[in-house]
């Protein structure tokens, strides 16, 4: 009788464990999408990834200002869909067949080379995530980019990735970009200059301004050909 009692309350716990997880799991999701239905709206002021940037680094000062879609440069847009995301417009939220590729090519080298982050990925992490690495949080990206795309426009995600993405120490959205980098608006970027941008995003604070690589040299050129020759269709 007494190993009865002891095997139920232990039953008992452990649903009432898993309840208050499943609980705690979806009111989170609620808060994540209440954000992005709000954000598909409004500007957001700022991003987990700002915060996180500022808590790494006390002081820093932040520069990023708000621009429309329509203000900012074509090329722009263009450039950063061909470099990040061709097929930002066919999917859904991820590329399968580029995450296919990218998890061979990891295979191959036997490490992490290779990546496969839509721009709507990229700008759940922005909005919402820290920098660490983990299966949970690859999940609840998962989460928040299928949320976001079933909320948002592809117009409105691009324009608001435009406008959150890094583009160095500190510097974020493209209107900060191109006044820190070329000194001009960003509805006033070049093809060479949106191309530029687009190249240092993987990895936008080893570049400060006016210096390159030749790597960055190689890769605007794969971007400048690819716009000419696709088009990049955008929103």
């Amino acid at each position: 009788m007494a190993a009865r009692r002891f095997w139920r309350a232990l039953w008992k716990g452990f649903f009432y464990s898993v309840g208050a997880l499943v609980i705690a799991f979806l009111i989170a999701q609620l808060w994540f999408y209440s954000h992005i239905f709000y954000w598909s709206r409004y500007r957001p002021e700022t991003t987990a990834f700002m915060e996180s940037r500022v808590a790494a680094k006390p002081g820093l000062k932040v520069q990023q200002a708000w621009l429309p879609y329509d203000r900012i440069s074509v090329h722009l847009k263009r450039a950063v869909v061909v470099a990040e995301d061709a097929k930002f417009l066919d999917h859904e939220g991820f590329d399968w067949e580029a995450i296919q590729e990218a998890l061979a090519k990891n295979q191959r080298k036997g490490k992490v080379v290779a990546g496969a982050s839509t721009i709507s990925q990229q700008l759940a992490k922005n909005l919402f995530l820290s920098g660490e690495r983990s299966w949970l949080r690859k999940g609840q990206e998962a989460m928040i980019t299928w949320m976001i795309e079933r909320t948002m426009s592809k117009r409105r995600i691009l324009e608001l990735y435009l406008n959150v993405a890094e583009w160095g120490e500190g510097v974020f959205g493209a209107e900060a970009a191109a006044r820190h980098h070329f000194g001009v608006s960003a509805a006033a970027l070049g093809p060479e200059q949106a191309a530029w941008l687009a190249a240092i995003l993987p990895s936008p604070r080893k570049y400060v301004r006016g210096r390159t690589t030749p790597y960055i040299d190689g890769r605007v050129a794969t971007i400048l050909a690819r716009m000419e020759k696709e088009g990049a269709q955008i929103p």
